[in-house]
């Protein structure tokens, strides 16, 4: 028997890993489909961003951790589950025809890009590794090309820096690269004169409108001591010829616009078939198996995390697209995918959320913890790193992070910019052609 995981990220990894130890003798075979060859942290994607971790200790090798699990990089373009029939495009750039006999969906989320003109083309995402390594190269780089900049607009211009959604990621991003750009910029003495704009948008009447009340007011006062605008009740409207237009009036020009709005589902599963909601969600029941159109389950079919609308029997609302919730659901999901091979009784997914923690750069963050309990501050800070540093799988990345953070405590960040890795043949085909 073979089980076809499609994702790599905390669903599918920890499936799988689940699905590893509850195997017995010659269980069924696990196939892991991903396009990387390993599994990213996502909370700490701002912190390798800003430099104060390095950015290969918060993904961990796929290979280093699944043991009894056969790993394929590529990506799943389709599925026909009747025919028990995935279709694969590998690394190597071929085409791999898998057949399977039950399927665990967990593709996971894609940024949701908004048709706003000139977005896709200036933008800059913030969910991939890749994507927060070039982050700190382009605020770097900025730096650097501002100082050797004569023209006071386009040093303006190459000092702004926009971040579009005021929840966890694009506050963290731009609280962590404001602290960057702030101990770069000493070094700058062409840029004493010159300061960085930083401004966040945000739809919503708040930041973080997901949090209390009060600890989005103190995430609030916090940014604007920092000197950062925050600008609610407001959209992106366009953003042609390095100019921003936001629907408020204002318009200013700004050469690096960062998007953080949010993420939607996968596109996996409505491509293949399966029964989704209106945001594109398989639906599934409360002991995550899939269901079909006609509200029957699908024979064989299990999906969790963010392409998954899974019910939460704590709050009688579909489970929220966090990585606590992916990690119970995975290890759910697993446990009842061995108890239906072994007929035995399935048990539904119940989880009573932790809470949320947010960091606002360095020795400030929020939380907001159950029973009514909110930190601010340094605990809340202190509290958003021990919580992830536990979390992260393997002890040898969480020793080699802690390290990191030890050594940003007795050394100056590292404020190198190293854009030309986007580049890596431009030395090359340069010296080819002179």
């Amino acid at each position: 028997m073979r089980i076809l995981v499609s994702g790599g990220g905390f669903v599918g990894t920890y499936t799988a890993l689940r699905l590893e130890r509850r195997r017995h003798g010659s269980g069924p075979e696990v196939v892991l489909v991903n396009p990387e060859n390993y599994l990213q942290y996502q909370p700490f994607l701002p912190e390798a961003a800003s430099g104060a971790i390095e950015p290969r200790h918060v993904v961990v090798p796929l290979r280093q951790i699944l043991h009894r699990s056969r790993l394929v990089v590529g990506e799943v373009k389709k599925i026909d589950h009747d025919a028990r029939q995935a279709w694969i495009h590998t690394l190597a750039g071929e085409s791999l025809d898998l057949h399977y006999d039950a399927l665990v969906l967990a593709p996971g989320s894609i940024s949701r890009v908004l048709p706003i003109p000139g977005l896709a083309d200036r933008a800059i995402g913030f969910k991939t590794i890749a994507e927060a390594i070039h982050l700190r190269n382009v605020v770097l780089a900025r730096l650097e090309a501002a100082a050797g900049s004569t023209d006071a607009e386009h040093r303006r211009a190459l000092l702004t820096f926009v971040f579009v959604g005021g929840g966890y990621a694009g506050v963290e991003a731009l609280a962590e690269l404001e602290d960057l750009a702030r101990a770069a910029l000493r070094r700058y003495p062409e840029l004493h004169p010159s300061r960085p704009r930083w401004v966040l948008v945000e739809a919503a009447p708040t930041i973080l409108p997901e949090l209390d009340p009060g600890l989005g007011r103190y995430a609030h006062a916090v940014l604007a001591r920092r000197g950062v605008e925050v600008v609610a009740n407001t959209r992106l409207e366009s953003v042609v010829d390095d100019v921003v237009h936001l629907s408020n009036g204002d318009q200013f020009p700004a050469e690096t616009l960062v998007w953080t709005t949010g993420v939607r589902p996968h596109p996996l599963a409505a491509r293949s078939g399966f029964t989704c909601d209106e945001h594109g969600r398989v639906t599934c029941d409360e002991y995550l198996r899939i269901h079909g159109p006609d509200g029957q389950v699908v024979d064989g079919a299990w999906a969790a995390g963010d392409c998954a609308l899974v019910p939460d029997l704590t709050t009688g609302r579909p489970s929220p697209p966090t990585a606590q919730h992916a990690l119970r659901q995975a290890r759910q999901l697993a446990d009842n995918l061995v108890a239906t091979l072994e007929g035995r009784s399935l048990q539904p997914f119940r989880y009573q959320n932790m809470g949320a923690l947010v960091s606002l750069g360095r020795y400030r963050g929020i939380a907001e913890l159950p029973g009514g309990i909110r930190l601010r501050g340094f605990p809340a800070w202190w509290l958003h790193r021990t919580y992830h540093l536990l979390k992260m799988p393997t002890v040898n990345r969480r020793v080699r992070i802690a390290m990191d953070w030890a050594v940003t405590l007795l050394f100056p960040r590292d404020v190198t910019a190293l854009g030309s890795l986007q580049r890596p043949r431009e030395a090359f085909t340069d010296a080819a052609e002179a």
